[in-house]
This record gives structure tokens, C-alpha cells and sequence, in this order.
């Protein structure tokens, strides 16, 4: 499979606001998340907890699912959200806060960018790293596999150019395939303590209590299983609870900073004072 990223991180920022189009959520799996963050990467068990032990934290989010079958949901703030059994599944993902980015050949404008994402290259500031996401190194990978749009496609129709080089899928293995309860979707076992948390699921206003709990719920889970090791819980709950990467701070610099999604944002070389300075790592170059 080979992609053309150059100038582009299409899959990487809600560019929705430049098309004037009504482009929808890439879904992965049959349900709607309850947040609007565009092309959320979803993170495996091992990649949650390599984030967490590597001080990345609080550059992590959850997201739960809207669901309207009676027999896969379990009703939380008078909302049905997807389940096994009782408890209510989520996937961990990298988070997406404002940033001043200008691809495609566009003017600066303020989108929602992967933490990850150096405003200023369009490049992966982790690129290749150890902490890469597998999700990630593939796309459009499971796109391809199941027959649906990539956002290279997208970014081709809208754009103009060509993206998607060619159409030979990886071997990858679909989010919602066999074996990924708690290896890429988990349950949290105790919906009664996270109830309270579906309103701002909906109005994209987690507190960093909502997203560390998530994410430590992921990073003690057990693959193939509901279990949730109690000790490892406790370890990965202290150590989000505590986080304070350089990914963090940007973030709460560029919510700060940002004027509305699609307004006229700064040059992305800011970023050199954002991220660069607070220990951000370079990007790869082309």
C-alpha cells in the first residue's frame, strides 16, 4: 500500500470545516460515537499502556458509543450507550485539540490535529517511534479491507491530486473483528462510577478525571476477557492522574489560543514556541 502524505495529514485533522461539505464521522464498527472528534485513532491494550508508562497520559481519550439495540446497551444519563452486558464499551484513542495548520495549500486555519501532529511539517512527531500506533502505520489499511471511502479518497475529491497511490490493502485486523474485548474495545465494570460522564461525552467536555479513569480501565484490562486487574488499575489511574508531557501543555496552550474551528489561525511556525520548546520531539521529513 502506498500513500502520498505530503502536504496533506488529511487523516490526521478534521478538515471538514474547509470543504463546505457534510462529510460524516469515519465509523469504524455499526455504532455512533457520542463525540464528534473526527478520525479517532484507536489504540490497542499495549499501546494504551506504553502511552501511560511513558508519561503521555494526559495526550489520551476515550469515546463511547450511541446504541439503540436493547440486548448491546445499558442506559446511562437516560442514554443508551453500547455494552456487553452491563458495562459500557469504549476504545482509547490520541486526543485532538485546535491547532494552526494549513494543508492542502490552504491559508492557516484553526483545526482539530492529532496531539501528535507538528503544525508546522504535517508530519508525525512520532512517526515510526515506539509509540507509533499500529492504527496508524496502516492506514488506510482497514479501509481498504472493508471496502469503504478512505480519507485519502476524500482528500482526492475535494482537492484534487492523487493520495491513494495504490489499493492493496495490509494485512490488518478490523477494530470490531473476533478477539478485540479488551485488546482494542473495552468495558468499563463499573458503569454506576461513570454515569455521570455521558453529558460530556456529548458536549466534547471530558475533565481529566473522565479520561484518566477511561484510560486506566484500558491499560488493566485483559485480552479476550472482561477482567480488569485491580492493582494494574490503580497504577495506571495514578500515573494519567499525574501526567505532565509536553503533548499535555500543548494542548491546554492551543484550546487557550484558538479562535473558532475554520477561522483564521496564526502560521503554523508558532508551533516552534508551543511544542517544539516544551521538549516536543521532531518530525522525520520527507
Amino acid at each position: 500500500m502506498e500513500v502520498d502524505c505530503e502536504g496533506c495529514a488529511g487523516c490526521c485533522i478534521d478538515w471538514r470545516p474547509l470543504t463546505g461539505r457534510d462529510i460524516d464521522h469515519e465509523r469504524r464498527g455499526p455504532f455512533e460515537p457520542l463525540d464528534d472528534t473526527y478520525n479517532l485513532v484507536p489504540l490497542s491494550r499495549e499501546e494504551v499502556r506504553g502511552f501511560v508508562d511513558a508519561g503521555y497520559g494526559d495526550a489520551l481519550r476515550p469515546r463511547l458509543w450511541r446504541a439503540e439495540d436493547d440486548d448491546r446497551s445499558v442506559t446511562l444519563d437516560g442514554v443508551d450507550v453500547a455494552a456487553i452486558g452491563d458495562r459500557p464499551v469504549f476504545f482509547v484513542g490520541l486526543r485532538k485539540p485546535p491547532k494552526p495548520v494549513a494543508p492542502f495549500d490552504r491559508p492557516s486555519t484553526w483545526l482539530r490535529a492529532c496531539v501528535f501532529l507538528d503544525p508546522t511539517t504535517l508530519q508525525c512527531r512520532i512517526h515510526d517511534g515506539d509509540h507509533y500506533p499500529h492504527a496508524c502505520s496502516t492506514y488506510p489499511g482497514e479501509n481498504l479491507l472493508l471496502e469503504t471511502e478512505t480519507e485519502c479518497e476524500r482528500v482526492e475529491s475535494v482537492h484534487g491530486g492523487r493520495r491513494l497511490l495504490d489499493d492493496d490493502p495490509p494485512d490488518v485486523t478490523p477494530l470490531f473483528g473476533p478477539g478485540a474485548v479488551g485488546e482494542r474495545v473495552f468495558a468499563h465494570p463499573e458503569p454506576e462510577r461513570v454515569a455521570g460522564t455521558v453529558r460530556r461525552f456529548r458536549d466534547d467536555d471530558l475533565t481529566a478525571e473522565d479520561r484518566a479513569e477511561f484510560v486506566a480501565v484500558a491499560a488493566a484490562s485483559s485480552p479476550g476477557t472482561l477482567v480488569v486487574n485491580d492493582e494494574r488499575y490503580e497504577q495506571a489511574l495514578e500515573a494519567v492522574s499525574n501526567a505532565d508531557s509536553w503533548a499535555g501543555r500543548a494542548i491546554e496552550r492551543w484550546t487557550e489560543r484558538a479562535g473558532g474551528f475554520g477561522a483564521s489561525a496564526p502560521d503554523p511556525d508558532v508551533a516552534r514556541r508551543v511544542e517544539d520548546d516544551d521538549g516536543a520531539p521532531p518530525t522525520p521529513g520527507w
